[in-house]
């Protein structure tokens, strides 16, 4: 075993400080478990959230030497043995205690978003049908587990604080899997221009770097959105021939195969 330096936020949204703690850790640990062992050991009142400590719960999202990790998944053996490691709450979120952020504006985004809206006419005696590409376009967007880090590095929120015109990547992909969705008839790209705030993203793409689940939010999920909005709000031909055919309906898969 071997002694490793860390520095932990200690407080609350409106007085904190850095406090240090020493401690030894065996080979495997990750930053979750040294945590754990300064809670049990020397800090008995320190706040921490988690649960399933497996990288499938996101409840551990915070920051390690400056960037948005799960710390159940982040390894001590990827920082240098004299390091100082330094654990910080998520900065988008409002800090309730130590290194626990109150993440609740997330849930009431997704309150905002339409449902999904089944078209009754692609139902068949075997249920819903649907061709396994399209199934395939918004499996992705499943995959997230609501670790709300692509939400944290998000420069709109983070550093602009504009969670009153913006929903988030996250919520972006939620939009996307239910726009994308083969059987889905709800409209939600008045909402996404007016509401959701899809014209604030520059596609940095810091979103997709930190996602746990490797779910490509930029390219798959918002840069698509977009176009779309492009192409109802601002393309002359596209408008022309709504105008003339109405909306374009999405394509169904025949009833019998």
């Amino acid at each position: 075993m071997t002694k490793r330096k860390f520095q932990i936020y200690r407080g609350d949204n409106d007085k904190g400080e850095f406090v240090q703690y020493e401690t030894e850790i065996q080979e495997g640990m990750v930053v979750l478990d040294v945590i754990h062992k300064i809670q049990a050991e020397q800090a008995n009142d320190l706040a921490v959230r988690w649960n399933c400590k497996a990288g499938k719960c996101g409840s551990c999202s915070m920051e390690i030497n400056g960037k948005p990790k799960l710390s159940c998944m982040t390894r001590m053996n990827e920082y240098k043995p004299d390091e100082t490691i330094t654990i910080t709450p998520l900065k988008t979120f409002p800090i309730i205690k130590d290194l626990v952020t109150d993440v609740s504006w997330n849930y009431e985004q997704n309150k905002r978003i339409k449902p999904v809206k089944l078209e009754p006419e692609a139902k068949t005696e075997k249920g819903y049908v649907m061709y396994q590409k399209d199934v395939d376009r918004i499996q992705e967007f499943r995959k997230c587990i609501e670790c709300y880090l692509c939400q944290n590095v998000c420069h709109i929120l983070r550093d602009h604080d504009k969670k009153d015109v913006f929903i988030g990547p996250r919520f972006m992909i939620r939009v996307a899997s239910l726009e994308m969705h083969p059987l889905d008839r709800g409209d939600r790209i008045p909402e996404l221009k007016k509401e959701f705030g899809s014209g604030m993203c520059n596609i940095t793409r810091c979103c997709t770097d930190v996602c746990p689940e490797h779910i490509n939010i930029t390219d798959n999920g918002i840069i698509p959105l977009k176009e779309r909005v492009i192409d109802r709000f601002y393309d002359p031909v596209t408008i022309l021939r709504r105008k003339i055919f109405g909306p374009r309906k999405k394509k169904l898969p025949p009833k019998k195969f």
